[in-house]
């Protein structure tokens, strides 16, 4: 029977390797421990990853534990006309742009080192969090993922040392993006500004950003209906993906 204050939860489904992940809707609830937790077990193949993003889901979990798979609701999106452009990092970008060809020979690449940018975000300690996400499961299966050609990384480089980055999936016109990190000051804000203008160059409407958190707020994202965000990425997936270069003449899109 119905509770006045909780909803009838769907019991967690068991996946098998290559089995077809349960709708959407089945996710966990706000009133559940793990609010968009769909489903677990299965592998973490090119194909079944596809599957995953391309139907609005995506794997989180530590070592040690089994293939999670999640879709949240609200879903975190970043839509690169609400880009918030602030005053210091708008300074970073004009010293970085203007000394493309200076001193610091400052300069983006796409995929020139993916598997550095997921080992380094990998490795990244980050603030209020004793471990990583990112392990050596994750890691190889996005390295594959990147070799059949559907995930991506931006750099950011300096005197032709990488100084920061993120790494991303993209299916179509739709990009998820995963992690980033800076071993230099702004420098994945840097990446972050590049793929921004990469997008609108390419008519590119959003970015997930997949859980709320207030440093993708800072940078303009903002929640979105899961059911919306579904709908938006089974549109996106079906159109041609752009190829993924960066030019200088990217950055008058900001």
């Amino acid at each position: 029977m119905k509770s006045k204050n909780k909803s009838i939860q769907t019991p967690i489904k068991w996946l098998k390797d290559g089995e077809d992940f349960p709708p959407i809707v089945d996710a966990m609830g706000h009133d559940s421990p793990y609010p968009g937790l769909l489903a677990v077990g299965g592998c973490l193949d090119t194909a079944t990853l596809l599957d995953a993003y391309s139907n609005g889901i995506f794997p989180w979990f530590s070592e040690g534990q089994p293939v999670l798979w999640w879709s949240t609701d609200p879903r975190m999106v970043l839509q690169v006309t609400d880009f918030k452009l602030h005053k210091s990092l708008k300074k970073t970008l004009k010293r970085f742009i203007s000394d493309q060809h200076g001193a610091a020979k400052c300069e983006i690449r796409i995929d020139c080192n993916f598997e550095e940018v997921i080992q380094t975000c990998a490795s990244k300690p980050r603030k209020g969090q004793g471990g990583t996400w990112i392990g050596s499961e994750m890691v190889n299966a996005y390295i594959a993922l990147h070799q059949a050609g559907y995930a991506h990384s931006v750099e950011t480089w300096i005197n032709n040392k990488l100084a920061g980055g993120l790494y991303l999936v993209n299916i179509g016109t739709a990009v998820f993006g995963e992690s980033m990190f800076a071993n230099v000051s702004d420098a994945s804000k840097i990446a972050v500004a590049a793929l921004v203008c990469f997008c609108r160059e390419n008519h590119i409407e959003m970015i997930d950003c997949q859980q709320e958190t207030a440093h993708l707020a800072s940078l303009g994202a903002k929640v979105m209906p899961r059911d919306h965000f579904s709908k938006r990425t089974v549109e996106a997936i079906k159109k041609p993906s752009p190829v993924w270069q960066f030019r200088n003449t990217m950055w008058q899109h900001l």
